[in-house]
């Protein structure tokens, strides 16, 4: 199993590496262990220009568990514990939860991926659940004294900024979206795709090639049959 799962990490590895808002490497080589940054690059978000570096962990059987995930910085947020640890639906192990009231449709499953999760983190930070936070402080101020909370904010992502590696170029909303062919690196080839992360094997498309010449083998006979009707 940690085969497979080693396998599917590796893939969204690559395809994660090409994406402009994150920036990833692996620790001490190990695919299991990852060094992430996300980067704010939504205009109207007040994290805007934000480089917050985390560490995710990745158990051997994933994606059937969710990984572990924790900033370096820990940021002032309702939903951010003060060492840095999460509270977010996605990252909980899968099916109901009756304690919190949490749906399968919430909490983790075998499909979310690795992009979901950072995607989800970052619309968090400016959609904070404040219901059930893992920081009470954070959550009353808020709530009741914004203009604080904004100055807590701003000091973070000040903070973050000095985690930006020396001459990494920090993307801007405007250059982050540049297509690819702009930048001559645009690639259509297929050869670093995983059959299998996308649920079936080359056995399977070798069968469903099978498949489509019959029918149109099928579809031959009938028109050859039509035509002898004509006559």
């Amino acid at each position: 199993m940690a085969e497979a799962a080693q396998r599917v990490l590796m893939n969204e590895f690559k395809q994660l590496s090409k994406e402009k808002w994150t920036n990833i490497e692996l620790v001490n080589d190990n695919v299991f262990e990852w060094s992430v940054a996300l980067i704010v690059l939504n205009e109207e978000s007040m994290y805007y220009g934000g480089y917050f570096k985390a560490r995710m962990t990745f158990p051997r059987n994933y994606p059937h568990s969710p990984p572990d995930f924790k900033f370096i910085r820990p940021l002032y947020h309702p939903n951010i514990y003060p060492d840095g640890r999460l509270c977010i639906s996605i990252l909980h192990p899968p099916g109901d939860d009756e304690m919190s009231g949490e749906t399968a449709a919430e909490r983790w499953s075998p499909v979310q991926r690795v992009e979901t999760v950072l995607i989800s983190i970052l619309s968090l930070l400016d959609d904070a659940e404040v219901s059930s936070p893992a920081n009470v402080d954070a959550g009353v101020m808020l709530r009741n004294k914004r203009s604080e909370y904004m100055d807590m904010v701003k000091k973070d992502l000040e903070l973050s900024k000095q985690d930006i590696p020396e001459g990494f170029v920090m993307p801007t909303h405007e250059t982050a979206w540049k297509k690819k062919d702009d930048e001559g690196d645009f690639d259509m080839s297929w050869e670093d795709s995983d059959v299998e992360s996308f649920g079936g094997s080359e056995s399977d498309l070798d069968d469903d090639d099978e498949e489509v010449d019959s029918d149109f083998d099928g579809a031959d006979d009938d028109v050859e049959d039509e035509d002898e009707d004509d006559k």
